[in-house]
Parts: structure tokens; C-alpha cells; sequence
């Protein structure tokens, strides 16, 4: 309250509510990101409703004023998020130095708006705030709910606010038509003398030709018109639609009744047909919230039937033969749809660029000719109110004839669009069978089965196709926005999600080349290579015998795992498409970024998540950069991650470890790899549900803590901290440190290992438990510094568990599993830092090379120097050392799995970090002083370097493993 009545700056405010939230919840509140989030534009948007109700009451005369609880920006400005035009009084709580609910903020709103209190309505959503205003006099609507508080403010004011015609809004200034001459037009067409008005409205849908509701007289109508301005070569065909639709109807396919053409420009500036109003639904959210699962079925179903009566209307019938060419329809659409985004080119996108090569290379053959729809999905179709029957499809503009399937694939957009998508929602974050709606491989099935076709082989291409077009069509869109020609509110965002449609329309032409590749015939088995690929790498077998693989070189299992690719150039076309989308990203954004990070990083608010950070994970996610680290024998049907091999993942891996901060933005950051891969291999559906998806998603963070002050705890047998059962629940007590991101605010899953029974034998007395933060008892000590970094802000924890009780159900796998667990927790997470150290090598000495031509000393440049010259050589020939003995192993656990490549595993572990030292401690030698500055990232990925000596096992402890698996195998 006093923060709002201004008696505090924000710096007091932040500063004082986070002591008082921390007291309270006895935990580090983030709540410099709780203010951000709440003067963030996503939850500062008024609503459409409310709006709308604002200005029909300032249309009648009468007056608005705003009455708020407000507050001062770091900036000094006053938090007001609203468009101050839409009211005749603004009142300020923070200016004014009082707020609601005290009686005198009232009366002064009342004063300026020279009112008495029975002439005013007060809408709020807090009862004291309604409880205060009716104490004067003043009529009160309590807002739970926008809708149902307009409505009642209607009854109050006796007048309409809302319009009556859904999906509609008020004509748009850059699509304002002549409403006289249209009128006039009208009058003569439906033989009209009355002068009453004519009510003209926008449809809010609609990119491309604007679409507009008419109300003359007792007459309902819809007027679609090409937009103004030059357009491009044959788009907007609207004479094309009215042609289409009249024949259709004269075929039962449920279309809007046309009436006329009018191809005279004149009347309105540009050519427009006229159809009949049809009531309705149409649904805008694919989800279809506030059904039944069985009406969301029958919704789809409807939806599916109607494209296959589309698709089975007879052309000579109905006079349609030559609506279209016949044949190479995909061909003729590829070369239209490469014309219209060249023609609206604004920039390069590179997925496009590579459809644009791969589209015409890889066409299905056309089975049939039909009518084509073009833009065939739920919201362009109109349902009956009551019940689930299509009354109309709409929007005919893209209609040809052509290659049905085309339809059907585009129709199933939704399905691989996320809800939060812009322009066109989606449901691909929905579980689809739980709402009752077909998942895509049903409403595909269902097609056919109706159509009487066989299943479609090659539905990847018509998917890849449909995103590529409508990446194209938004293309348009975006370049018509930008002068002004564009019909919907919305186009101008459609730039950006041109690129993340193109990179979805890619995803599938990638996974139409694997579906090619897994039906092509068994290749002949691969020879040595010392270029870019090698075929399979040698290890021993239990008889001390040197073999290639433990998988014959002709199998298919063989085959499906790869060669060994010693260079990116070698990956196969996806792994290499995200390698240059990787590598593209890193320069655009992580490298540039990084002053700014390390800045944060040693700030006060380094504690907090970087909202640059943040800002870039939102960036790869639409990208594509996601998750990559889940390897394709974890996750075979790649539900969670990439679906990379080890050996692929190494090269995208290392590239990553090229900066500091770039693992966690592409969510492959440990430790929450090693906890997703844990949840992954062995957690529960349930565990996965609550744990898992928020990880994977990036809105949550994860610790895992093993490590213990008083044992040498690279001996997991020495764990002391204790598990015992007690009234249904497991309570933990241990003392931990080194738990890496505890110190994270959005740190919420601990992943703890203790003994359940120390009586077991030494290997099954642990186990994993899944403890959420809130927890009671857990207890932050202290954070601990690495070379005086605290690596902020998930930090390294000294952490107690003093009685925290855990529900049975988050036990991982069982009692005494968890020496296994934590075994297979380091999976392919084993090397992930080694592929990151080659990465940190590889930057230091680039970094080295570019210091040492740039420096003169002695009187020539460094890089003349003898001892610089022996440094770099000796760095390059240790990296590419290393580089290889990590793809070796990489790819002994693709091949043969990690228990065989035990031995190659445990060489790189020791090998990598040691490399690592050598090189960034030549290239810090070689900075100067530089070198041990935070100005570059030597000495933090030397620190790095260093501790991952220890972090991913001792030294020791790897050597000791090798050799006693050199003494096994080498007799």
C-alpha cells in the first residue's frame, strides 16, 4: 500500500518485499522477476470485451474515468498500462498519495468528473474496493468475470455494448470502404427503397482478402473484397471463389448462398461478391474448450467428412473441368508458392532457401484430381449452434484442382502447432486423446478408410509442403503490413513466424529423407575413411581379440547407428541442418551477448534468472535448438528430445561449450540433462507428468544431491545421508554440498541419494528420491565458490535435510536402486562435459591466436615467437587428441552401448579436463594479465576446467578404471 500510494521507490519496494516474502517462506524469493512479469505486456493487455464496452458508452456521450491502484517505475513514470485516451479522468494512486479502497481517492474521481455518487457506476474485482463506493452511494458491479459484468452494466445503462455479430470488430481504418456508393449498389441489387442505415463491420479473421459483415434493412450479407493497393500475380482471385462455391452448392457441399460479383472497381475501389449472412460457430481454438470429448470427436469427424465430400464432387457435373490444370498440381504449387515468397521476400530464411532446393526434388505422384480446398481447416468452417453439423465452409480463395491429399495434410496443422502460437493456435502441447480429439495418424485413417484409398506413404512431403506455403503466405502478409494493405490486426507479427513455419515445414522434409533412406536397400558395408567419416571403430572382446564393432558391419542395427564422423561436414542432413542453425545462432546472439551476461552474472540481482537468457531459450525454442542432448537410444521415438546420436550430439555439443552461457540456453545445461535422462530411462508416468514436461518446457530447474562433506564421495558406496519409511512417507536427513543450481529461484526438483538400508550389500543400499523444493527441512547453508566464482544463479549449495518428508511415490525405481540409477543417470551425460571442454579448448585457442597476431613485444609479434609458435601447435595437436577419443567413445555408445565403451569413457574423463588446463592455461599466458581478467572467458573456463577434474569423477578414479580393464583384456 505504500509502495502504490508512492511514499517508496521500487528499488525500497523490491528490497523490502523480498526480505519479508523470504522470512516467510524461508527460501530466496525471486522477486525482481515476479515485477517484471507483472508490468510485462502479457499480463498488463486489457480485454477486448471491456474495450469495446468503453467506447460505445463514450459514443453515447456519457463520461469514463479510471480509478487505480498504481505505482512508480524503476524510471520514475507511473505504471498505467492503459490507452489514457479511452477516459475523460485519470486518477493515480501513486500521484494522489491515496488508494482504494479509502473513501477520499472516491470522491476526488467524483469531483473531477463533476458528479454526485448516485449518478456514477464503480466496476472493480476486490469486495473492500465495491464495499468503500457503495458507502458513498455509488453503484457497484463486481467483476469476476468481464463478459458477465458488461452484460449486467447493460441492464444498468439500457443500451447495448458488445457487438451483436461474433468474430467481428469495428472497420479498420486502412480497410474503410465507400459506404454510399455501396449502398447505393445494394439498393439496385436486392431491389431496396427503405433509407434506413447501413451497418458495416470487419470480420477479424481473415489474412488475406478483407471480409466484412453488411446490414442493410432486414438484409444479412458478407462481403469479401480483394484489398487495395498492387498485388501480386494471380492472388486474391475472388472471382475464382464466387465460382467455386456456386458450383459446389448445386453438389450438397455445404457453402454460403453467393448472390453477386461485382468485378466494377468503382463501387468500393476494388472487385468484391456478396454472400449470404450464415449464423453459426466457427472455431477459433482448435482445442475446443468447453466441450465434451465426444462433441470435440464429432467435431473433427464432421470436419472430416465434409473434406471427403469436397473431395468426391464429379468436375464435369458441376462444371468445374477446367477450374483448374490437371496433373502436377504439387509441382505447379511448388513453383507458385517460391514465386510468391521470392515476390515478398523482406530477408533470407535459410529453411526456406533449402525447401525451396529440396521441394521439386523429391514431388509424390498425384493419384487423383479433385477440388481442392486450399486452406482447408477448423477455422474456416461454420457449424450449426446446436448441434454438430457444418453449415458452411469458407474461404475458397486458395481453391484449385489438384492432389487431395494436400487438403487433408494441411488440415492437420493444428496438430503440430503450440497454443500459444500467433495467427494460427494449435494443439500440439495438448493431450489430444484425453479431449476426444483424432490424433493426426486417425483423422488420417478415418480419411482414407472413407475415401477408400490405401494408407499414404509419403505424408512427411505433403506435411513439409503445407508448412512450406504457409510460411509463403504469411510472408505476404507481413511485407503487405508494412504498407498498410494487410486485412488483419495481427499480419504485422506474421514475419517472425514465417521463419518458425519454414523450420517446421523443414523438420518434416527431414524426416521425409529418413522414411526414403529406412526403405532403400541395405548399402554395402562401409570402408575406412580418413576425411570427414570413419567407418566403425575397433574395441577388444572378452577373448583380448581386436574387433570393429560388437554389431556385425552388414547389420541393419549397424546401419542405423552411423560411421564415425570425425568432422560436422561428415553429419548426416539433419544433424547438419542444426549444426549451421546452431552454429548461425551462436553468433548472432550468444557470443555477442556475452559482456552483457558476465555483467549480470556479478551483479546484485545475479541470484536472479537473466532475462537475456530467457529472452534467447524463447529464441531456440522457436528454432528448433531444443533439447538436443536426449540420445536416440534413450528416446527412440524422439517424444522428449532431438533424437541425435552420441557421435552427432558431440559435434553440436562442443559447439556449445564455446561459451559459458550456451548450454543452458538450448535447455542442455547439467545438471538438469542428467536428471531429465534420469526421469527419462526410469521414472514413473506420473513422475514424468510432474517433473519430466516442466523441465523439457524450460519453466523449471533441477539439483542433484550426492555429494558429502564428511566422505569421499567418489566412492558412492560412502553415502551416509539416511532414507527411512515412516507413516506412508520416506524422511530424509544428510548433509550434501556441491548441489549444483540449488541456489536457482526456479529450482524445483532435488533429485537425493541415500541409503534406505544400510545392512544391504554395499551396492543396494541407495536410493534415488525425488524431493520438490518447498519441501520443509532442506535447508541452504551456504553457496560455495569455484576459484572465487559463484557461478550464479543456480550457484554450487551446502544443503541440510533435516526430517524432510517425501510421499512414497517419489521414490525412483525402487529401494535399493539407486547405485544403478545414478549409474545410468551417466549415460551419454558421461561425456557431455568432455564434448564441451574440446569446445572451451577449441575457443581458447582461437582466442589465443587472434591475441598473439595482434601484439607486439621485443620488437615482433607474438605469433613470431618461438615459444607462442610451440604453444599453438602443441594446443591444436592436444585438442584433436582429445576431439577424437571423445567421438570414439561417442560412438561406442551408439554402436555397442555404454557398458562397452566403459573402457573409452573413462579415458576421455581423464584425458579431456586435463587437455583442457593445458590449453587455456597457454592461452591466459599468453593474454598477460588479461588472460586472468573477467573481461575474457580464460579464467572461467579454466576454473571450469579445473573442477571437472573432480565434478565428473576424480582423476584417480578413472585411471584405475582403465587399467583394470587393460589388465582384463590385454593378456
Amino acid at each position: 500500500m505504500r509502495f502504490m500510494r508512492g511514499e517508496m521507490k521500487t528499488e525500497e519496494f523490491l528490497q523490502e518485499f523480498g526480505k519479508l516474502c523470504s522470512e516467510m517462506t524461508k527460501t530466496l524469493v525471486p522477486v525482481d522477476s515476479f515485477f517484471s512479469l507483472l508490468t510485462s505486456k502479457q499480463v498488463a493487455k486489457q480485454f477486448p470485451v471491456m474495450t469495446e464496452a468503453i467506447t460505445r458508452i463514450r459514443a453515447k456521450g456519457l463520461q469514463t474515468a479510471v480509478l487505480s491502484n498504481n505505482f512508480h517505475l524503476p524510471n520514475g513514470k507511473s505504471f498505467l498500462p492503459l490507452d489514457r485516451n479511452q477516459f475523460d479522468v485519470v486518477v493515480e494512486s501513486c500521484l494522489e498519495g491515496v488508494c482504494k479502497p479509502d473513501l477520499r481517492i472516491y470522491k476526488l474521481c467524483l469531483e473531477q468528473l463533476g458528479l454526485q455518487p448516485s449518478e456514477a457506476i464503480f466496476l472493480d474485482d476486490l469486495g473492500p474496493n465495491l464495499k468503500a463506493a457503495a458507502r458513498l452511494g455509488i453503484h457497484t458491479i463486481k467483476v469476476n468475470d468481464p463478459e458477465t459484468a458488461v452484460k449486467e452494466l447493460e441492464t444498468l445503462l439500457g443500451f447495448t455494448l458488445r457487438m451483436g455479430i461474433p468474430n467481428t470488430r469495428p472497420v479498420r481504418k486502412t480497410m474503410e470502404i465507400p459506404k454510399d456508393s455501396l449502398e447505393k449498389y445494394l439498393k439496385g441489387l436486392l431491389g431496396i427503397q427503405t433509407t434506413g442505415p447501413l451497418e458495416l463491420l470487419q470480420f477479424d479473421h481473415g489474412q488475406s482478402n478483407p471480409t466484412y459483415y453488411v446490414r442493410l434493412a432486414h438484409h444479412q450479407l458478407v462481403l469479401r473484397k480483394k484489398p487495395p493497393g498492387t498485388l501480386l500475380p494471380s492472388a486474391h482471385a475472388i472471382e475464382r471463389e464466387f465460382r467455386v462455391m456456386k458450383a459446389l452448392a448445386s453438389a450438397g457441399v455445404p457453402v454460403p448462398h453467393v448472390l453477386d460479383l461485382c468485378e466494377d472497381s468503382s463501387v468500393i475501389g476494388t472487385p468484391f461478391y456478396l454472400m449470404e449472412y450464415c449464423p453459426g460457430l466457427i472455431y477459433k481454438d482448435p482445442s475446443l474448450p468447453g466441450l465434451e470429448p465426444s462433441q470435440r470427436r464429432a467435431i473433427y469427424t464432421a470436419m472430416n467428412r465434409v473434406l471427403c465430400k469436397i473431395h468426391s464432387v464429379d468436375l464435369k457435373a458441376v462444371g468445374l473441368e477446367d477450374y483448374g490444370k490437371q496433373g502436377d498440381y504439387l509441382a505447379r504449387q511448388v513453383q507458385t508458392w517460391i514465386k510468391q515468397y521470392r515476390a515478398s521476400a523482406t530477408g533470407r530464411i535459410p529453411t526456406m532457401e533449402r525447401l525451396i532446393e529440396w521441394l521439386p526434388l523429391h514431388l509424390p505422384r498425384q493419384q487423383r484430381t479433385a477440388v481442392v480446398h486450399g486452406d482447408f481447416r477448423l477455422d474456416n468452417i461454420m457449424f450449426h449452434p446446436e448441434k454438430t453439423e457444418v453449415l458452411a465452409v469458407l474461404d475458397w480463395e486458395l481453391s484449385t484442382l489438384g492432389d487431395p491429399l494436400a487438403d487433408v495434410a494441411y488440415s492437420c496443422l493444428a496438430h503440430h502447432l503450440p497454443s500459444s502460437f500467433a495467427l494460427l493456435k494449435g494443439i500440439s502441447d495438448c493431450d489430444v486423446t484425453q479431449l476426444g480429439i483424432p490424433t493426426v495418424e486417425e483423422y488420417l485413417s478415418m480419411y482414407c478408410l472413407h475415401m477408400g484409398i490405401p494408407p499414404v506413404e509419403n505424408w512427411n512431403f505433403y506435411m513439409a509442403f503445407s508448412f512450406f506455403r504457409v510460411a509463403a503466405i504469411l510472408q505476404g502478409v507481413y511485407k503487405r503490413s508494412l504498407t498498410g494493405q494487410a486485412s488483419s490486426a495481427t499480419a504485422e507479427q506474421s514475419g517472425k513466424l514465417a521463419e518458425f513455419m519454414s523450420d517446421l515445414a523443414w523438420d518434416f522434409a527431414v524426416k521425409e529423407g529418413f522414411r526414403v533412406f529406412k526403405e532403400m536397400p541395405a548399402a554395402k558395408p562401409l570402408t575406412r575413411s580418413y576425411h570427414t567419416r570413419a567407418g566403425p571403430q575397433s574395441h577388444w572382446s572378452r577373448t583380448g581379440t581386436r574387433i570393429y564393432s560388437s554389431i556385425p558391419e552388414g547389420s541393419p542395427a549397424h546401419a542405423s547407428k552411423g560411421s564415425l564422423v570425425i568432422s560436422p561436414e561428415g553429419l548426416s542432413p539433419r544433424a547438419s541442418a542444426l549444426y549451421q542453425r546452431l552454429k548461425r545462432f551462436m553468433a548472432q546472439h550468444v557470443y555477442p551477448a556475452e559482456p552483457e551476461l558476465q555483467r549480470h552474472q556479478t551483479s546484485a540481482d545475479r541470484w536472479n534468472p537473466s532475462p537475456l537468457i530467457e529472452d534467447f531459450k524463447e529464441k531456440a525454442k522457436a528454432e528448433g535448438l531444443w533439447n538436443l542432448f536426449l540420445p536416440l537410444e534413450v528416446d527412440p521415438e524422439k517424444k522428449y528430445g532431438a533424437g541425435l546420436t552420441n557421435v552427432e550430439y558431440a559435434h553440436l555439443c562442443e559447439l556449445m561449450g564455446t561459451s559459458l552461457y550456451a548450454p543452458e540456453i538450448f535447455n542442455c545445461s547439467a545438471p538438469d540433462t542428467g536428471n531429465m535422462e534420469l526421469l527419462v530411462r526410469y521414472g514413473t508416468e506420473a513422475q514424468k507428468a510432474r517433473w519430466l514436461i516442466p523441465l523439457l518446457e524450460g519453466k523449471a530447474r533441477s539439483c542433484f544431491a550426492m555429494t558429502e562433506p564428511q566422505v569421499a564421495s567418489s566412492d558412492a558406496t560412502n553415502i551416509e545421508a539416511s532414507i527411512r519409511e515412516e507413516d506412508g512417507f520416506y524422511v530424509l536427513n544428510g548433509h550434501k554440498w556441491w548441489t549444483t543450481g540449488i541456489l536457482d529461484p526456479r529450482c524445483q526438483l532435488c533429485v537425493f541419494m541415500g541409503k534406505t538400508d544400510p545392512h544391504a550389500s554395499s551396492h543396494q543400499q541407495q536410493s534415488v528420491l525425488l524431493v520438490p523444493m518447498e519441501t520443509p527441512g532442506i535447508k541452504v547453508i551456504r553457496p560455495l565458490t569455484v576459484y572465487g566464482l559463484e557461478d550464479a544463479p543456480g550457484g554450487h549449495g551446502e544443503v541440510r535435510f533435516e526430517h524432510v518428508r517425501v510421499p512414497k511415490e517419489n521414490m525412483v525405481l525402487g529401494p535399493g536402486r539407486g547405485f544403478e540409477i545414478a549409474q545410468g543417470r551417466l549415460g551419454p551425460g558421461r561425456i557431455h562435459h568432455c564434448m564441451r571442454l574440446v569446445g572451451f579448448s577449441e575457443r581458447a585457442l582461437a582466442l589465443m591466436k587472434a591475441r598473439v597476431r595482434a601484439r607486439v613485444a621485443f620488437g615482433k609479434p607474438l605469433a613470431e615467437q618461438g615459444t607462442i609458435l610451440a604453444d599453438i601447435a602443441q594446443s591444436r595437436v592436444e585438442i584433436e587428441q582429445a576431439r577424437l577419443l571423445v567421438l570414439k567413445a561417442a560412438h561406442l555408445m551408439d554402436v555397442a552401448g555404454n557398458k562397452a565403451a566403459a573402457s573409452e569413457i573413462a579415458m576421455i574423463k581423464m584425458v579431456a579436463p586435463s587437455m583442457a588446463c593445458r590449453v587455456i592455461d597457454r592461452a591466459i599466458q599468453a593474454f598477460g594479465a588479461a588472460g586472468l581478467s573477467s573481461d575474457y572467458p580464460l579464467a572461467q573456463f579454466f576454473a571450469w576446467a579445473r573442477a571437472l577434474r573432480f565434478a565428473d569423477g576424480p582423476d584417480e578414479v578413472h585411471r584405475a578404471t582403465v587399467a583394470k580393464i587393460e589388465l582384463k583384456h590385454r593378456t
